[in-house]
C-alpha cells in the first residue's frame, strides 16, 4: 500500500500572519497588545433648522458630544470620532440613515414619520428617542407672502402658486390649514415642491405667490423685509416639534454612545435655556443667520421650547400626522408606538424635568444692552421703545394676542382698542379681533409707538 503524499503549503511571511491575527481587534502595538480601535459616529443635522440646534448646530459648536465620547474612550480604550453632516431638510438624512450611512439624525415631525416608514420598508428600522424644540400650538411653521402682496388671508391662496417642501412639517401645516379654509390642498392651489432657499428665491422673484416653511425661514425673510406673515401655524392649535431619530441597529450595538449623545443633548439644552443670548449668538455665527432671528425662535420667550422629553402631547400629535401623510401617498400605516422609544433618554439622563412652557412675554433688545428686557404687556414694550428711539432698538418682540406666537414688533399688525394696544402676527388675526371688538382699529407700528404713553 502506497501512501499519497500531501504537498506542504509554503510558509507565509511573518508580516502577513500578524495582520490576519489582529484584523478584528485593532492593530498590534510593539508590546503585542492591540492598539485602541476607532469608531466613527455619523450625525445628520439641519444647521439652519434652528429648533434642532440642541442636537445639531449648537451641540456641535459646544463640543459636548465629543467630550462625552472622549470620557468613554478613556474607559474602554476606543477612539471615538464624530462626523457631522449638514442638510437643508430631513429627507436626505432619512435616505442616508436607511443606507446605513448616518447613525443619528434630527428632523421635524412629518419627516420623522417618513423616517419610520422608510426604515421599516428598507429593513433599517429607526427609533425616535428624544425631542429638540417644540411648540404646543404649532407656531413653528408659517406661511408668508411678498411684502407688497395683496393677499390678506389663507382663503386668498385659492388658485395661487405656493412653495413648500413636500413631506416637511411646513407642508403638513399648509395642508391642514388649507383644508380648514375649505381649499383642496392638491387641486385648490398650485403647489411648488422646493427646498426652502429655492422657495425664498421664488417668492422674491414672483414665481411663487406664497411660501410655507419651517424655522427659521419665515422669521428670517420677515426680519430682512423680504416677506410678511400670512398665516400663523399656531392657528391650528396642534403641537409641532422636531426630534432625534437613531438607527435601531446602532442603538443596540452602541447603546453607550447613544446615551452619550442624549446626555450631551441635555447639556446643550441646559446651555440654551440658561444662556439664550449666548446660544443665539453661537448659532448665528455657525449658520450666518441674524442673531435677532435665531433669538426669535430660541430665546427666553422664543417660539420654540427646548426639552428632550417625549411628551405625550407630542406623541399624540404625531399619530394625528399619519393620516395627512397617508393621504399624500408619502407613507402607509406607521406604528407610532413602536417607533417611539423613551428608554434610552430615561437611561441616559437623570436630571430633573424642565418646567412646562409658559406664555411668551414682549421683549426689547437695545443695541447698548447685552440681553433683552422683558415686559408684562405690549404697551409697556412700546413705551420703552419710544423712550429709546428707533435707532437704538436692535430688536423688539411681541406675542400675537390670539395665538401667543412671538413676532417682530415692527413687522406685526397692531390694533388700538381704546387705551389698549395689541399685536398680531397676520392681517387675518388682526381683522378677526377688530371684527369682534367695536371701536378697535388697525394701525401702523409707528402709530402704536406714538400712542404708547
Amino acid at each position: 500500500m502506497t501512501r499519497k503524499r500531501i504537498p506542504l503549503l509554503p510558509l507565509l511571511p511573518l508580516a502577513l500572519l500578524i495582520p490576519l491575527a489582529t484584523a478584528c481587534g485593532g492593530t498590534a502595538g510593539a508590546d503585542g497588545h492591540a492598539e485602541p480601535k476607532t469608531v466613527t459616529v455619523t450625525v445628520g443635522y439641519q444647521s439652519k433648522t434652528i429648533n434642532t440646534v440642541t442636537a445639531g448646530t449648537l451641540l456641535r459648536s459646544l463640543g459636548y458630544f465629543e467630550e462625552e465620547l472622549a470620557a468613554r474612550g478613556k474607559k474602554d480604550g476606543t477612539t471615538y470620532k464624530v462626523e457631522w453632516q449638514d442638510y437643508a431638510t430631513g429627507a436626505p438624512i432619512t435616505a442616508q440613515m436607511t443606507a446605513g450611512k448616518i447613525d443619528i439624525g434630527s428632523m421635524g415631525d412629518f419627516p420623522l414619520l417618513i423616517n419610520a416608514a422608510r426604515g421599516k420598508q428598507l429593513k433599517q428600522p429607526t427609533r425616535l428617542v428624544a425631542v429638540t424644540g417644540y411648540n404646543l400650538r404649532g407656531g413653528l411653521n408659517t406661511v408668508v407672502t411678498a411684502p407688497g402682496s395683496p393677499l390678506r388671508s389663507l382663503a386668498d391662496l385659492r388658485g395661487k402658486r405656493v412653495s413648500t417642501s413636500v413631506g416637511s412639517a411646513a407642508d403638513g401645516t399648509l395642508v391642514r390649514a388649507l383644508q380648514r379654509a375649505g381649499i383642496d390642498p392638491d387641486k385648490g392651489i398650485q403647489k411648488l415642491n422646493q427646498q426652502p432657499s429655492v422657495g425664498a428665491s421664488a417668492l422674491a422673484g414672483g414665481s411663487a405667490d406664497a411660501l410655507s416653511q419651517f424655522v427659521a425661514w419665515p422669521g428670517k425673510l420677515a426680519f430682512e423685509g423680504r416677506a410678511k406673515a400670512l398665516y400663523d401655524g399656531a392657528e391650528l392649535n396642534l403641537p409641532t416639534f422636531h426630534g432625534v431619530t437613531v438607527r435601531e441597529k446602532f442603538a443596540k450595538e452602541r447603546a453607550g454612545v447613544l446615551d452619550d449623545f442624549l446626555r450631551a443633548q441635555r447639556r446643550a439644552t441646559d446651555y440654551l435655556r440658561n444662556q439664550p443670548v449666548a446660544a443665539a449668538e453661537s448659532v448665528a455665527k455657525e449658520t450666518g443667520l441674524p442673531t435677532e432671528v435665531v433669538y426669535l425662535y430660541n430665546g427666553a420667550n422664543g417660539i420654540a421650547t427646548f426639552d428632550p422629553e417625549l411628551r405625550q402631547e407630542l406623541i399624540a400629535a404625531l399619530k394625528e400626522d399619519v393620516p395627512v401623510l397617508k393621504a399624500a401617498g408619502l407613507v402607509g400605516d406607521v406604528d407610532v408606538d413602536a417607533f417611539v422609544d423613551p428608554a434610552p433618554l430615561k437611561r441616559a439622563v437623570r436630571a430633573p424635568a424642565y418646567p412646562k412652557a409658559s406664555a411668551a412675554k414682549p421683549e426689547l433688545w437695545l443695541k447698548s444692552q447685552t440681553t433683552p428686557r422683558t415686559f408684562d404687556s405690549p404697551k409697556e414694550l412700546l413705551k420703552a421703545a419710544k423712550a429709546a428711539k428707533a435707532a437704538d432698538v436692535r430688536a423688539a418682540y411681541v406675542p400675537d394676542a390670539l395665538t401667543g406666537t412671538l413676532w417682530f414688533a415692527d413687522k406685526a399688525v397692531w390694533v388700538a382698542d381704546g387705551a389698549e394696544l395689541r399685536a398680531f402676527l397676520t392681517p387675518a388675526n388682526a381683522k378677526r379681533y377688530v371684527d369682534r371688538h367695536s371701536g378697535a382699529r388697525i394701525i401702523r407700528y409707528a402709530d402704536a409707538v406714538d400712542l404708547a404713553s
